[in-house]
């Protein structure tokens, strides 16, 4: 079998949009965990050139053309930057819903370097590696280390942090939500500022004094977020409901994983065409 990475899914607990820089990136500070149960599989076949072999798994129709995949992205920017760098063909597996707010791509490109890391003994902190999660999209660098951590800038600020596992529900309608079109929905011009980027300490107590500042425009475009967060809101035993990332993704926090694993059962009755995962966050 070749080497092979798990891509948990990213949940933002708290995103805080800043302002929009002059380059038209929003400046986020934001707490990114990572779901035990909710991951795509990566594995890397050492070889000549660089491909992506095959794509399976029940989101795979949904993956896109191989030329816009970010694990092929993230390995170019990767041999672009680390000389001789030795690849191979990448066969991909997609268990988490895509456009869904949980950085799906990104979590595979991030599995992806980690193994490219692996083959070329590098080590995953590398600064050229670090430099090319940074060119393949925002949240790869947050992705390539796959640990509990604060997200700042357009994404290249990431510092872990000290997180107790905390027990959740994740919940996805299967409709796809353009993040392009969230962000859109804040108005801000290059180089408005708004808000602030005061991100409390990890507990649910502290989680619940944040927020998520695309939680309103992406409400506005899809109804299903706003019943989803009510939804999980009146579970029993949910401590937070709040959308993840750019949506359309929402969470439910819980105090231990019995609760979490009864209030997606009941969650599954009452929404029975959704994407419904317990998980522990890390």
């Amino acid at each position: 079998m070749p080497p092979s990475e798990r891509a948990p899914a990213k949940v933002n607990l708290t995103l805080h949009v800043l302002g929009r820089r002059a380059d038209g990136f929003h400046e986020l500070d934001s707490l990114v965990a990572f779901a035990g149960c909710a991951a795509d599989v990566v594995a890397l076949e050492p070889g000549p050139g660089l491909a992506l072999a095959a794509v399976d798994g029940p989101f795979a129709p949904a993956a896109g053309p191989d030329a816009d995949n970010l694990v092929l992205r993230a390995a170019r920017a990767a041999a672009e930057r680390i000389e001789g760098l030795r690849l191979g063909a990448f066969h991909l597996t997609k268990r988490i819903p895509v456009a869904a707010g949980l950085g799906g791509g990104s979590a595979d490109a991030g599995a992806a370097l980690r193994l490219i890391a692996r083959l070329n003994a590098l080590a995953v902190d590398d600064p050229k590696l670090v430099e090319a999660a940074a060119a393949t999209g925002s949240d790869v660098p947050v992705c390539l280390i796959s640990r509990a951590a604060r997200m700042t800038g357009r994404g290249e600020g990431v510092a872990p942090i000290a997180l107790p596992p905390l027990a959740a529900v994740l919940a996805n309608p299967l409709k796809g939500l353009s993040t392009a079109d969230v962000f859109r929905g804040l108005g801000l011009s290059p180089g408005e500022s708004r808000g602030d980027g005061a991100v409390p300490g990890a507990t649910i107590d502290a989680l619940i004094s944040a927020r998520n500042d695309l939680e309103p425009p992406a409400r506005a475009l899809m109804d299903d977020i706003g019943i989803g967060i009510d939804a999980l809101g009146q579970s029993e035993g949910c401590r937070l409901a709040r959308m993840s990332g750019s949506g359309a993704t929402v969470f439910g926090l819980f105090a231990d994983q019995r609760a979490a694993r009864r209030a997606a059962r009941a969650l599954r009755e009452r929404l029975p065409d959704w994407w419904i995962r317990p998980s522990m966050l890390r």
